[in-house]
């Protein structure tokens, strides 16, 4: 009896229909493929149905053991299989399926940083935003941002020299792009800003995408003042101008981030045999999952911990961690394609009211 039959055989004896993830593994035990299904024993035995040069059949080919665990539902088999995906990079599993409505707004780590608009988020020393649905709303906010705080977009390859950068040659370089002379520059790949000036400006947008837009409407504001008082009626105009934009792309990125962050409640999700399940979901990352809650101790017990978890949440910074990005678009995705299980979703205060279940 060949390998792949006894596996068949093994599957058909002991794997049932219930929702869970699988594993499939090699010759020396390394992970091949981790996949999930709400029911494990018919995906399985599909893969032995599979055709020659079909995906599956290469798979199943190569498999030497399999092993799977249940889950309660079907959105606890999404998220087990993510994290197994994750954990152990399997060789046959592509890229994890991502959602490309999203995108995240990225302030780079070179010598003079950069905006950019990103379709994810790396461990790469960056600080990002989001995730943020409408690519194209995101890009024409940032690229105004990033014109009214004078931030170069060129490529992160362009050498940078500071005005306070020694030059043995005392040379003056030209811009190498157009923005510098339409003021919408500092230019410090010419020397045209010390580091300082150009990272008050990075600062200032920074503060921004963290939601405090008063400090670069207030220095814009003193800057009008000061220009008016030296009669410098035309540049007080275009400053004015600016101050406005400035208050349209901070109502576009709240308007944005409401998006995301209206995935704040709680998930209840009703599992296989009565093993419930309740998630607090914080901006789609999913901050603490509860079994059981059938006694008053229980219940107790959750409440306390969902406090302390949404009273950390709130007092971190607003930007997303890389790591987290995965498991946010994820939840994200969940809720946009079933509409019936966001209303199924609660506020975070209904958790010190919940009953057990029946």
């Amino acid at each position: 009896m060949s390998s792949t039959q006894e596996l068949r055989q093994y599957v058909r004896a002991h794997a049932e229909n219930r929702p869970g993830i699988y594993r499939m593994r090699g010759p020396g035990g390394e992970m091949l493929y981790v996949g999930k299904s709400i029911r494990v024993r018919t995906r399985l035995l599909s893969y032995f149905r599979a055709t020659r040069g079909e995906k599956a059949a290469e798979i199943i080919a190569h498999t030497h053991s399999i092993d799977w665990e249940y889950v309660p539902s079907e959105f606890a088999s999404l998220l087990a299989e993510l994290r197994e995906i994750k954990r152990w990079r399997p060789i046959y599993n592509v890229e994890h399926k991502r959602d490309r409505q999203y995108c995240f707004i990225k302030l780079t780590r070179d010598r003079a940083p950069r905006l950019l608009v990103v379709g994810d988020a790396a461990l790469d020393g960056g600080i990002y935003f989001g995730p943020f649905r409408g690519r194209t709303r995101v890009r024409e906010a940032i690229r105004e941002l990033a014109d009214l705080l004078e931030l170069r977009d060129c490529a992160g390859s362009i050498p940078i020299k500071y005005a306070d950068q020694p030059d043995l040659f005392g040379h003056v370089d030209s811009p190498r792009c157009i923005r510098a002379e339409l003021r919408r520059c500092l230019a410090p790949c010419a020397g045209h800003c010390t580091r300082a000036e150009y990272f008050e400006r990075v600062e200032l947008a920074l503060r921004f995408l963290e939601g405090d837009a008063d400090r670069p409407l207030a220095i814009l504001a003193e800057r009008m003042r000061l220009a008016a008082e030296r009669l410098q009626f035309e540049y007080a105009a275009t400053l004015r101008d600016r101050a406005a934009r400035l208050d349209a792309v901070r109502q576009e990125l709240i308007a944005l981030r409401d998006s995301v962050g209206g995935l704040t409640f709680l998930y209840p999700v009703a599992g296989h045999g009565g093993d419930d399940r309740l998630y607090l979901i914080h901006r789609g990352a999913i901050l603490a999952e509860f079994a059981g809650l059938a006694s008053p101790a229980d219940r107790e017990a959750a409440v306390a911990r969902c406090r302390v978890l949404i009273e950390q949440a709130a007092t971190s910074p607003p930007h997303v961690h890389p790591t987290k990005v995965p498991e946010i678009l994820l939840v994200a995705r969940w809720f946009r394609l079933r509409p019936e299980e966001r209303a199924k979703t609660l506020p975070i205060d209904a958790l010190a009211e919940l009953r057990p279940s029946a």
